[in-house]
């Protein structure tokens, strides 16, 4: 870890020096690359500044205590030691949150898309409350909240909705949520008062921006064009607009229709695409490093079942990190908070037991 702290000095001040040179002050785009990078150890510097002072002093006090014949000052000398000991233990802590990689992704926008999945219409309506507790949520954290596409049901709710949330941090918030949700509740249609279990989908994707490169060929998509309304979705507009794209050598497919026009549509499609295309080969990523080392969260698997919301007892339960909570009331209505804080510390945790 010393050797890591001392390389990260080092980068610092000599940022500092680059920073201050006229040819870097001159340079828009070299001075911006280089100020964010010293941002990005900013943190690290300055809690290593913190550790070194601490260190110095616990040396101090040592050679006193080993020098000194002065009884009050040996008593002090204890006392200076039990303090900076105790703040050396603290700073390393620190440290090593510090030094663990940050993932380049958590300051990006993602797209989420909820499906209803097993249960029919009771897994739409979990769908709809799904998406409004995102909504709720994205409204609380300043995210941005931008729909892309939406199948309502007949019965409430929605069989698929996709949209895209804006805003600093977001995919480092939400990217805990792809998975099988399930819901346990007694639906409305039910006279007989029995409990009925009913699952939805949620995938988190990165919308892809300047920093990621995604090459998809015009020969490898088949773009096919309809009316809108024609294939589940509830738009009045009767012009051939909608758009289904079809990217032949994964067999993805992505429709948008809630575009004003043919070519917003086909924007908003190929958007879709590109961050599909994008997280199938993260997820390969994934599954090839779960061979290694297996994630306890299990991102890399969408069928899994990651979170149980049981009506009856208001209870929510997170069972890649064995978390309950029961407060389903407030988290159904966005507050999601302690669950997530609690996901990202079981990652970090992680990766510190992993030496990453």
């Amino acid at each position: 870890m010393l050797d890591k702290l001392q390389s990260v000095e080092k980068r610092y001040e000599q940022l500092n020096e680059l920073l201050s040179t006229p040819e870097i002050a001159a340079d828009i785009n070299k001075l911006r690359e280089l100020s964010k990078e010293q941002a990005s150890i900013r943190a690290i510097y300055e809690e290593y500044k913190k550790y070194a002072i601490v260190l110095t002093g616990l040396a101090e006090a040592k050679e006193i205590l080993e020098t000194e014949n002065d009884e009050d000052f040996r008593e002090m000398a204890k006392e200076e030691i039990k303090h900076f000991l105790t703040q050396q233990e603290i700073l390393e802590q620190s440290l090593r949150v510090l030094l663990v990689p940050k993932d380049p992704n958590d300051e990006k926008n993602v797209i989420v898309e909820i499906r209803g999945a097993a249960g029919g219409d009771e897994a739409n309506i979990f769908c709809g409350d799904l998406y409004r507790m995102y909504a709720k949520y994205a409204e609380a954290h300043k995210l941005k909240m931008e729909l892309i596409e939406a199948f309502e049901s007949q019965s409430g709710g929605f069989s698929q909705v996709s949209f895209l949330l804006k805003g600093r941090g977001a995919y480092s918030q939400l990217k805990y949520e792809s998975g099988a949700h399930r819901v346990q509740r007694v639906p409305e249609t039910e006279s007989q008062g029995r409990i009925h279990t009913s699952t939805a989908t949620v995938l988190v994707m990165l919308e892809i921006d300047d920093e990621i490169t995604v090459v998809i060929k015009d020969n490898e998509l088949k773009i096919d064009v309809y009316r809108s309304g024609g294939a589940g979705g509830q738009s009045v507009n009767t012009t051939d607009s909608a758009v289904r794209i079809t990217h032949l050598p994964t067999g993805i497919i992505v429709t948008c229709q809630d575009g004003r026009s043919q070519h917003e549509n086909k924007d908003q499609a190929m958007k879709v695409l590109r961050a599909k295309i994008y997280d199938a080969q993260l997820q390969k990523q994934q599954q090839e490093q779960a061979a290694v080392r297996q994630s306890k969260l299990g991102r890399g698997d969408r069928s899994e079942k990651i979170r149980t919301y049981n009506y009856p007892q208001n209870r929510v339960t997170d069972h890649r990190i064995g978390l309950t909570i029961n407060q389903l009331d407030r988290i159904i209505e966005g507050k999601l908070d302690d669950i997530i804080a609690a996901l990202q510390a079981e990652e970090l945790s992680e990766k510190l037991q992993g030496g990453e």
